[in-house]
Order: C-alpha cells, then sequence, then structure tokens
C-alpha cells in the first residue's frame, strides 16, 4: 500500500494526500479523492480483517465484496461453461458462482483444494446448488490434480480460471502455467490478492510479500507468454466519476487473446 499519509477531512469534504514533502488536496467530488481514501480503505479494511464477515446462500465466502461484484462482471461477460477456481476454503465463491450459472441455466464450476475439511465439503455436498459444483482435493500443482481437473472439461467447453489459493509467486506462477492452457481465447485466469505487495508492515504479513505475491507471478507469465495480458476490463456500467477498481487483485486480470 502506498506509504501517502491520507487524512479524510470530513468537515472540508476533502481528501489530504502527503507526499513526498507536497500536500495534495482532493475535494470529495473528484476521482482522486475516492483513490486515496480507497486505498486507506482497502488498508484498515485488511488490518481488521473485514472480509471475513460475508456469506454467500449460507457459506462464508472470503473476499471482499467490490472482487466478487467485478468478477461476476466478467463471468457474465464471457459466459463460460466452467469456472476453475484453486483454494475452496468454506466453499463461498464456489456456491456465489455457481448461483449465477444457476440463474443463466448454464455453466458449471470445479473448486481445487490440498485439504477439504469434512465439515466444508458436507455442506457443500448437501447444498442446493451442489449439482452444479465438482470438488477436487490435493495440490492445485500436483499433476495428478491437474488432470483430474482436465478431464472433468470438454473439448468443446469454454473455461475461466480463479486462483486464489497458495499466493507465494513460486505457487502462483506454477498454477499459471498449468491452468493458463485450459483458458479459452477471450476469457481470463485471475490471480486475487495482489495486494500484498502493498502490505509487508501490516498485520498478518511477511516482509517478503513485497515481491513474493500474485501480481509479481503474473508480470512474470505475462513476459513468457505473449498471447496472454494483464488488463482492466473497462466496467460493464458507469455514470459516476470512478476510474480504478476498488480489489485487492490488482494487476491480476488476465486475458487470453
Amino acid at each position: 500500500m502506498s506509504e501517502d499519509r491520507v487524512t479524510i477531512d470530513l468537515g472540508a469534504s476533502e481528501v489530504v494526500v502527503e507526499r513526498d514533502g507536497s500536500t495534495l488536496r482532493h475535494p470529495m467530488s473528484n476521482p482522486e479523492a475516492f483513490e486515496a481514501a480507497s486505498r486507506a480503505w482497502l488498508r484498515c479494511g485488511w488490518d481488521v480483517k473485514y472480509v471475513y464477515s460475508f456469506t454467500w446462500m449460507g457459506r462464508p465466502v472470503i473476499q471482499l465484496p467490490e472482487d466478487m461484484v467485478r468478477l461476476q462482471e466478467l463471468i457474465c461477460e464471457v459466459r463460460p461453461d466452467v469456472v476453475i477456481e484453486t483454494g475452496i476454503a468454506h466453499g463461498g465463491s464456489l456456491v456465489l458462482w455457481a448461483s449465477l450459472f444457476r440463474a443463466a441455466q448454464r455453466g458449471r464450476v470445479i473448486g481445487v483444494d490440498v485439504e477439504i475439511r469434512p465439515h466444508n465439503r458436507e455442506a457443500l455436498e448437501r447444498h442446493v446448488l451442489a449439482d452444479l459444483i465438482t470438488l477436487v482435493e490435493g495440490s492445485s500443482t500436483a499433476p495428478e490434480t491437474v488432470a483430474a481437473v482436465r478431464d472433468q472439461i470438454a473439448e468443446d467447453e469454454s473455461v475461466m480460471v480463479i486462483l486464489d489459493s497458495n499466493h507465494t509467486k513460486e505457487h502462483v506462477l506454477a498454477e499459471l502455467e498449468l491452468y493458463a492452457p485450459l483458458v479459452s481465447p477471450g476469457s481470463y485466469i485471475v490471480a486475487m490478492d495482489g495486494i500484498m505487495g502493498d502490505l509487508p508492515g501490516a498485520p498478518r504479513t511477511q516482509e517478503d510479500w513485497s515481491w513474493n505475491n500474485p501480481r509479481s507471478a503474473v508480470e512474470e507469465f505475462v513476459s513468457r507468454h505473449r498471447e496472454f495480458e494483464v488488463t482492466s476490463p473497462p466496467f460493464a456500467f458507469n455514470e459516476g466519476a470512478v476510474r480504478e477498481r476498488v480489489t485487492y487483485g490488482p494487476g491480476g486480470i488476465v486475458r487470453r487473446s
């Protein structure tokens, strides 16, 4: 996160940013004010574990709400037959994507995790959307796991991938190499939690996060694979002044040409 000093002055209706010895004053109505306040809000949300307070159709979903909505927009744009997600936790995001597929009357989700805890597996297998969810237990980078996922996908099915398991650079880079070939042209592979690179010094962080993070993995991956590019798709709808995404996954949306 930027080391700017950000002051939100509600009385003066402005956001004050102190940077490199200079002071910038942004009226609340300016997008610059929203961007600065959002950076502070994201950091504060990390410190208080804001994302650990939501559910989707009965299952905890450890995602920033803004990211859930933006990923929904990508899914509605691509209309994939299959979404593969590495990292299941309680399964809330699997249920979220499955609910979109139920509404659209097409599509399904494959969830991969190195350990699916029994109570989470039972809850997902008993869920009303269970018929749209396939669970694969095993390391997301193990050859047998990748093969098991690949076996679930027909040749003519379109695929989108979301990476949200182990967030080290090494692991995410390995996932990108293994799962990107499954991504359909025009679709996306999304690496979550690139915000880690901005958080060293915050609670629950490591000093090496400045480089050991998903965003660094994405940058290295796209430098090797020219058919993939980091992108920030335009908002599907925007009648306001907001220009930038409020996200825990900056630099993580990768499109296959």
